[in-house]
């Protein structure tokens, strides 16, 4: 398990990813005042992930879904965790050998 700090810097490098204009958006969702919104808002990304068929939807929903759930839900907290520390790990030995 990884702490609090190395959450929230996988946190803000994940959001650094994220179009200019969302960036704002996703960090006023993540404050800790706006649970019942981050909640709503995650559920309905994922649900939306599932109309990935349809032009305005996609599954680019369902990892932003997830992430915000994930700050409310200690399950889901481990679970995003895990998969953002793979993927670093998997990041990091790919950029290792294209260099």
């Amino acid at each position: 398990m990884i702490g609090p700090a190395a959450h929230r810097e996988r946190l803000e490098r994940l959001i650094e990813r994220l179009p200019k204009s969302w960036r704002a958006t996703v960090r006023w969702l993540l404050q800790p005042s706006r649970r019942w919104l981050r909640i709503t808002v995650g559920t309905l990304l994922i649900i939306g992930s599932l109309l990935s068929i349809l032009p305005v939807f996609g599954l680019w929903m369902l990892p932003l879904g997830l992430v915000l759930l994930a700050e409310d839900v200690p399950f889901l907290r481990r679970l995003t965790d895990r998969i953002l520390e793979w993927m670093d790990r998997r990041l990091h030995s790919a950029r290792g050998s294209i260099l």
